[in-house]
């Protein structure tokens, strides 16, 4: 008994040593990260990040700070890895758990909005920096704090709340180094108000300052293009494209620049830029911003998470189900055991014919469905150019244009409207998406930015349970035939 107690205590001893060490091992990697974070460099070795994160998840309530740090400096490795969802799961771990390292927080909440920010979520953006300054003043950094405040404002010129955004800005204009960050939050607003003579002054002071070139070229090309000023949008849409500063998102909006200005292109470059832009916006836009969405997701979902108790009244009542029918069953299977034989032979005999009218229907309805989706495709072929649409479909009016499309395309508009889900434009946008219309159509026809088309149509594939990619196939098989 005494030698049962002995083996039993050292490997308690063992277990508690390999603990004691994989901590130990998980806080020097924590500190090193800091240490490469405060010398401008980024912890990559990714392995070692997702051990020491794993291990100090379970010791969150003893070492709290650490367990933060870890989660901002693998959500950052995530992020450099272009995974956003995973990312955003760690920064949401950091901001629950129950640490005082205000600096740190201030970062996750800053990384946090910069995700909602890329996913074209302004306001959630808005409310993460909100969070990220509020640490930040807590934590007595004024720069941090300052950056925040200047975050917040540009969130708000990309909804185009020029007061308040001008509010802010206002607070910073005395602080030093915070000049050229005001003037692109500036830039950024007035070309959200359509003030472009505005915008085109800020970009040209950054852009004399040998800063932000790529984004304040971009910013003069489009300002220039809604002016009308065709030669100068031009001209600044190609420094834009030869650029290597510049992200795939301002060459994307470069190339409608130029595709929409300059004139002297043959049908051969015209072809080529459009195909590079396609390629930016099926390769890299649609799907960076389809995992940025699941991110956002993510952060909402936890904003709005209550403790749900749902699952276990299913159970309880799930139990109370299944004993209740088990008692039911046993009582009366005795009672009836002959007559169970005879309706068995009797259900086996419904079912086979039952089975014989289900093939029957089956291929009638398959002939029927191929009727239908060639009648739908030969329609679409037919109104799919711009005349058709406003002349057929009576595109200017919402009302008759539902009837139109309601007659043409087997009661779709009215299926749509019933799910009390989407909007006027959304539904638009369904019924050009079953025309199979390109992004350039849709903008002209529902008076969009080409760029906002994309975003446009993977919230609408979202409400509707699918994705940006197979919405047409969706409204096919779910609207016009059921």
């Amino acid at each position: 008994m005494v030698k049962r107690f002995h083996i039993l205590f050292l490997v308690g001893l063992m277990m508690v040593s390999c603990s004691s060490r994989a901590l130990h091992e998980a806080q020097g990697v924590v500190a090193q990260a800091d240490s490469m974070r405060a010398e401008g460099r980024m912890y990559d070795d990714s392995l070692a990040l997702a051990q020491a994160y794993g291990t100090l998840e379970q010791w969150s309530w003893f070492h709290a700070d650490e367990y933060a740090h870890a989660c901002y400096h693998y959500g950052r490795l995530l992020r450099e890895k272009d995974k956003p969802v995973e990312a955003m799961q760690c920064f949401i771990n950091a901001s629950h758990a129950p640490t005082r390292d205000y600096h740190i927080l201030g970062r996750v909440y800053s990384n946090m909005g910069e995700i909602a920010h890329l996913a074209g979520e302004y306001q959630l953006s808005y409310d993460m920096f909100e969070h990220s300054a509020d640490m930040f003043l807590h934590a007595k950094d004024s720069i941090a704090y300052y950056y925040a405040l200047n975050d917040m404002a540009f969130e708000l010129a990309d909804m185009a709340d020029s007061a308040s955004c001008l509010s802010l800005v206002r607070k910073l204009t005395a602080i030093s180094g915070m000049y050229e960050l005001t003037s692109i939050t500036k830039a950024e607003l007035y070309t959200q108000c359509q003030n472009y003579d505005s915008a085109i002054y800020y970009a040209d002071l950054l852009i004399n300052n040998a800063v932000y070139f790529p984004t304040c070229a971009l910013i003069k090309a489009q300002a220039y293009d809604n002016s009308g000023q065709q030669d100068s949008a031009l001209t600044y849409a190609n420094k834009v494209l030869d650029s290597s500063d510049a992200t795939y998102q301002n060459k994307f909006n470069a190339l409608y620049v130029v595709l929409h200005n300059d004139s002297n292109l043959t049908a051969e470059d015209i072809n080529s830029l459009a195909s590079y832009r396609e390629d930016i916006r099926y390769y890299k836009y649609e799907p960076e911003k389809e995992k940025l969405i699941q991110a956002v997701q993510l952060c909402e979902q936890d904003i709005a998470r209550k403790p749900d108790w749902r699952w276990l009244y299913a159970i309880i009542v799930t139990l109370l189900v299944v004993g209740v029918s088990i008692l039911v069953y046993v009582y009366h299977k005795h009672k009836k055991q002959g007559l169970l034989a005879q309706k068995l032979s009797i259900l086996e005999q419904a079912t086979t014919t039952m089975q014989e009218r289900h093939d029957e229907l089956k291929a009638s309805y398959m002939n029927n469905h191929q009727h239908i989706v060639e009648d739908i495709n030969n329609k679409c072929s037919v109104l799919r150019n711009n005349d058709k649409i406003h002349t057929t479909l009576a595109w200017k009016n919402y009302h008759k244009m539902c009837s139109a499309v309601d007659k043409q395309f087997y009661l779709l508009a009215f299926k749509l409207r019933s799910k009390q889900c989407l909007n006027e434009t959304e539904i638009r946008l369904c019924v050009l998406t079953l025309l199979d219309c390109g992004y350039d159509q849709m903008a002209e026809l529902l008076f969009r930015s080409t760029t906002s088309i994309g975003t446009l149509k993977i919230r609408v594939a979202r409400k509707l349970g699918t994705s940006s990619k197979n919405l047409r196939q969706y409204l096919i098989d779910n609207e016009c035939l059921k």
